[in-house]
């Protein structure tokens, strides 16, 4: 480190003096040549720099090839660390992926190592060159202060996004919705979460507000209960509604057995019997279900006579004369 600092120090010097010396002799020549002192002092500075370029050129035939040599090695050290960085990270993803770990969790993984045996070679490179530690990370501390400061919603949503990779509320495939928002995971970004809508839109949720509210996840579990209401006139037989659409829904493959899909009367409406119908299906089959089993209900009930009402109004009319 001391020999670098003399080095520079040197150049500076031998840079300054050359400069200084180089417009005094352009002041005196332009004002007179007859001037004696400048020129004295001209030859006073020309004299000052070959010194001191005889200093340089002393410091560099004593400690210049140990310098050169240095420069090699720790070139030689960071190109080698960073190809044993790369390699090592790509066996590490490889070994976790082999365990059946999630494909997002075993990324991060190989970047953080990646990036975490780059800095420990460059600290060894830096090592070789001289360069004392110390300051060196203490320097590294104070800038990595003032950029927390100065990126503070960047860091939570960095570390909101080691959260969801650690915990795993939901994984990409599934059909969530966060912030408002429903769609289904493409990527667990490090920053953001990326999902795509229903109608195919292209999401982006800050990782902050991801863990910082609610997470419904619709395909976390192995079934769901697909909600209806079917209504049928108050003439009709209610117990026979309820077999023609039990049939209905045992009769698709589907729907499944157990637990037993619910159908009973869930209230009485102002024109209608409201029955209550809640099969439980996988999450991939809900939407063909709610709309297949919609359609199939339907007709089922109309072939065995039984109508499903809609709102209707009686008006009655009176005639005759108003009496005032």
């Amino acid at each position: 480190m001391k020999r670098w600092i003399v080095l520079v120090f040197v150049m500076l010097q031998v840079l300054g003096v050359s400069l200084w010396a180089a417009d005094q002799t352009q002041q005196n020549t332009a004002e007179s040549p007859a001037v004696t002192g400048g020129q004295k002092k001209i030859q006073d500075v020309q004299q000052g720099v070959e010194m001191i370029w005889n200093t340089a050129c002393t410091f560099l035939a004593t400690n210049g090839l140990q310098m050169l040599i240095n420069l090699v090695a720790a070139a030689i050290i960071f190109v080698i660390g960073r190809w044993g960085a790369g390699i090592v990270s790509n066996l590490t993803e490889k070994a976790l992926i082999r365990t059946h770990m999630d494909a997002t969790l075993s990324k991060f993984i190989r970047n953080l190592l990646y990036f975490l045996i780059l800095i420990f070679v460059t600290i060894i490179a830096l090592t070789q060159l001289g360069l004392e530690m110390t300051s060196f990370v203490a320097a590294i501390g104070a800038a990595g202060l003032a950029v927390g400061l100065a990126l503070q919603g960047s860091l939570s949503n960095f570390a909101a996004g080691i959260l969801l990779i650690i915990f795993k509320p939901f994984k990409v495939g599934d059909f969530v919705e966060i912030a408002g928002v429903g769609g289904t995971i493409q990527e667990i970004q490090i920053f953001n979460t990326v999902m795509d809508s229903p109608d195919n839109v292209r999401v982006i949720i800050p990782n902050a507000q991801v863990t910082g509210g609610n997470i419904k996840n619709y395909t976390a579990n192995k079934t769901r209960r697909l909600d209806m209401i079917i209504g049928i006139s108050y003439g009709d037989d209610i117990a026979k509604a309820r077999q023609v659409i039990t049939s209905v829904l045992l009769g698709d493959g589907r729907v499944i057995r157990d637990p037993a899909p619910t159908v009973a009367v869930l209230g009485l409406g102002d024109s209608s019997v409201n029955i209550a119908v809640r099969p439980w299906v996988k999450p991939t089959d809900y939407w063909a279900c709610h709309f297949d089993l919609h359609e199939k209900i339907k007709s089922a009930l109309e072939a065995n006579g039984i109508t499903i009402p809609f709102p209707q109004r009686d008006i009655h009319i009176r005639t005759g004369q108003l009496t005032g």
